[in-house]
């Protein structure tokens, strides 16, 4: 099966919630901010801005990515999904639709740091500490634009 990437329609922010509740529950590091309820709102809003593509599998969202102007606000793959190149082609359909990207990502989260690294994304200093209270870095593609 092929992972199809479309526009999220408000139909996928259930789906979209649940993968973001479950990565604060997958990780050690990251604190529990939010019900299901609360992410669920975050996820609606975000497919209200037009700002989410859903990767899909099988007929369900496995992963999505909010894009606000040049910030990638968001990218969450669900964990069965993952290294299944859900958020590579995520982020190759961002780059082919923007000259620059920028991001934030927690320091604790190496595994998205490789992640952005491995997709051309280089760090271009720290970032400011949000709600999470981790801390961040700020990461600029392509390299040129820092």
């Amino acid at each position: 099966m092929s992972l199809v990437l479309r526009p999220a329609d408000p139909g996928d922010a259930p789906e979209m919630a649940r993968i973001l509740w479950q990565f604060q529950h997958q990780h050690d590091w990251m604190p529990y901010l939010y019900s299901l309820d609360e992410c669920l709102g975050y996820c609606a809003e975000m497919v209200a801005r037009g700002w989410c593509t859903v990767a899909e599998l099988c007929g369900r969202v496995g992963g999505f990515l909010a894009l606000d102007g040049e910030e990638v606000y968001a990218l969450y793959v669900a964990a069965p999904v993952q290294g299944r190149g859900a958020g590579r082609l995520l982020i190759e359909q961002a780059k082919s639709e923007r000259d620059r990207l920028e991001l934030r990502c927690v320091e604790p989260n190496t595994a998205a740091r490789n992640f952005y690294r491995a997709q051309g994304f280089v760090e271009a200093g720290p970032a400011e500490t949000t709600e999470d209270n981790l801390p961040g870095l700020t990461y600029v593609w392509p390299e040129e634009a820092i």
